[in-house]
């Protein structure tokens, strides 16, 4: 077996602290948007970069990507994508309270962007008794052209990732995105070393 690969219980294990994160950021942010926050069982798998580019080219409605790189202590890092259809990021004044005049409409992406990537991150680190700091989020609104210049320019180099495939949904608005988290090959290993160390303490 690849080094890369999760064991049965690391898997079980990762997913298990996804699903404690998930359940308390979407708490998090129902309270926070004032709104019921509905996170769909997370998909997690690992993909190349050429298997990522098809997947996103299948989101037809797909008008912009946010961008926004993560690293915390021992060695884990990666890469959050948030996907928005369209018609969703007409969604987001509202939902964030903002009057018209407030920010522009690539302002707004961004803003939530942020808001939905920090506040699962956070509270996933905190399962591992890790820190999360954060790049600027980055805007690629020419998703097609834009995308794979991008995955290419990232600070780290990947072949093979493993991505976290989450849904939000904000019931009250019909708000719905994808945030996609990609964790490079380099730091699945530091990664495996964290899920170890939590199954040994069971």
């Amino acid at each position: 077996m690849s080094e890369f690969h999760l064991t049965e219980d690391q898997q079980d294990c990762l997913q298990e602290l996804i699903n404690i994160a998930m359940g308390q950021a979407s708490d998090q942010l129902a309270r926070y948007l004032d709104s019921f926050v509905y996170l769909k069982v997370p998909s997690i798998e690992s993909v190349d970069a050429k298997e990522l580019m098809r997947t996103l080219s299948e989101q037809k409605n797909a008008i912009a990507v946010v961008s926004q790189g993560f690293f915390g202590h021992e060695g884990i890092r990666g890469e959050a994508l948030l996907v928005y259809q369209e018609g969703d990021s007409d969604r987001i004044a509202d939902l964030l309270g903002y009057e018209p005049d407030d920010l522009s409409k690539d302002e707004q992406v961004i803003d939530i962007s942020s808001i939905l990537t920090t506040t699962f991150l956070n509270v996933f680190a905190q399962q591992i008794d890790n820190q999360m700091s954060y790049n600027a989020p980055k805007l690629l609104p020419n998703v097609k052209d834009n995308l794979f210049e991008h995955l290419q320019q990232m600070p780290f180099t990947w072949d093979i990732a493993l991505k976290v495939n989450i849904n939000y949904q904000v019931t009250d608005y019909s708000f719905n995105c994808n945030m996609i988290l990609l964790i490079p090959e380099v730091a699945i290993t530091n990664i495996k070393h964290v899920l170890n160390r939590i199954l040994a303490e069971f």
